[in-house]
């Protein structure tokens, strides 16, 4: 994987991803310089699967700073480059209950602009405190590994 432009830490946070999927995402020159530049936010955004074809709505790219494109529409819907097999795969789950297709990364690959789209079920309450709980306690073990290691 390439490096990463961004990241939907929220979507990690509050789902628990059940498969991922890399797929392609159709953009213009400006906003894969944007991209490129780190000036695009995952938040809030999420895959829609429409006539056999899926799109990513919400993701904000911002305008890049250089572009005479002055109608360009940040968070307008995008067209993800996918193998209808898998497109039918991601229809199927997302048509169960409490099933959703949310982009997780956004990140070049050999020049490419690509994402992460995983399918995710949504965590009970109950769970996300139990994630915060078994970090937190990781956290001061590290630090106890870690004090014990200047005496």
């Amino acid at each position: 994987m390439g490096t990463s432009h961004a990241k939907n830490k929220k979507a990690y946070h509050d789902y628990e991803i059940l498969e991922d999927y890399e797929a392609g995402i159709k953009l213009l020159g400006s906003e894969v310089k944007a991209i490129k530049f780190n000036n695009a936010n995952l938040k809030g955004s999420f895959v829609e699967i429409e006539n056999g074809e899926a799109f990513i709505n919400g993701m904000h790219v911002s305008k890049y700073k250089f572009s005479n494109d002055k109608n360009l529409e940040p968070a307008r819907k995008r067209k993800l480059l996918l193998k209808k097999k898998e497109i039918d795969k991601i229809s199927a789950a997302i048509n169960q209950k409490g099933v959703t297709a949310v982009p997780l990364e956004l990140y070049s690959k050999k020049g490419l602009i690509k994402v992460k789209v995983g399918i995710c079920r949504g965590k009970k309450l109950h769970d996300k405190r139990e994630v915060l709980k078994k970090r937190s306690q990781e956290m001061e073990i590290k630090r106890a590994i870690k004090f014990k290691g200047r005496d």
